[in-house]
């Protein structure tokens, strides 16, 4: 039994930001300054054992050697920007899961998959077990062109089709620099909470995307979006065997105009 009084954490003020942008914690130039301290406070994983002791000589190499530190620092800035900046992007977090969408295989449990747990700190940030939640994302429509709130997007579910879950299931659009953005609907994700979809004429359920509304008739099943660039996460909660076996794909997101 352990019990941690989560009131004497540490609190660390957030940088300077306009809110709508990630908040940077370490900078690169100053990671390898940090490492050590890090280091102090979370011990290896069971197996990280040899990768934490690799790490820790290079440390020590560099409480030694100004040249090392310099070499470090490079490598740092150089890291941040070829490998860990594209990692923002959804198509480059998890793997392809079909229909133009990509999705995590081991989320929340990434073991030794430090890869995956950086794209998903870089793009996301929080993420359930793929057996608590399923997630699938795109920035891209069905003919691979980035979705821009200056065309229409219909993403139909057919009938009987809607993702299979014993939870609930949501449709969420967020901006350029994943986030909600403000409308004048305050509405930022559709699916099962929702009791107003209207279904169509063969029991399909079409959801609509796009910075105009499609019609009257449309707007129950319409997600505002922004004039600029935009994506599309769903999310499906305690969902079945058919979503975490792949033999249930998310639909293509449709062109309109």
């Amino acid at each position: 039994m352990k019990t941690t009084d989560w009131r004497k954490l540490p609190k660390f003020p957030a940088a300077p930001g306009t809110g709508n942008e990630e908040t940077k914690w370490v900078m690169p130039e100053q990671f390898f300054g940090r490492l050590p301290e890090v280091m102090k406070l979370v011990p290896p994983l069971p197996g990280e054992e040899a990768l934490c002791a690799w790490i820790g000589s290079v440390l020590d190499a560099a409480a030694r050697d100004s040249e090392v530190v310099k070499t470090l620092t490079e490598a740092a800035v150089a890291a941040d920007a070829e490998l860990a900046k594209p990692l923002f992007a959804w198509c480059c977090n998890g793997v392809p899961a079909g229909n133009g969408r990509t999705s995590q295989k081991n989320n929340a449990e990434w073991g030794s998959d430090y890869l995956s747990r950086v794209a998903t700190a870089k793009s996301n940030m929080y993420e359930n077990r793929p057996n608590e939640t399923k997630y699938f994302y795109t920035d891209f429509d069905a003919t691979g062109q980035q979705l821009h709130g200056g065309s229409l997007y219909a993403i139909t579910f057919p009938k009987g089709q809607v993702p299979p879950v014993k939870g609930f299931w949501s449709l969420t659009l967020y901006g350029d620099g994943h986030f909600f953005e403000p409308n004048a609907l305050g509405r930022y994700s559709l699916g099962t909470k929702n009791r107003t979809l209207n279904r169509d004429a063969d029991g399909s359920l079409t959801l609509y995307a796009g910075a105009q509304v499609p019609g009257k008739d449309k707007e129950s099943n319409w997600l505002p979006a922004p004039e600029g660039v935009f994506s599309l996460y769903l999310r499906t909660y305690w969902p079945e065997e058919a979503v975490l076996g792949g033999t249930w794909k998310p639909p293509q997101v449709e062109l309109v105009k």
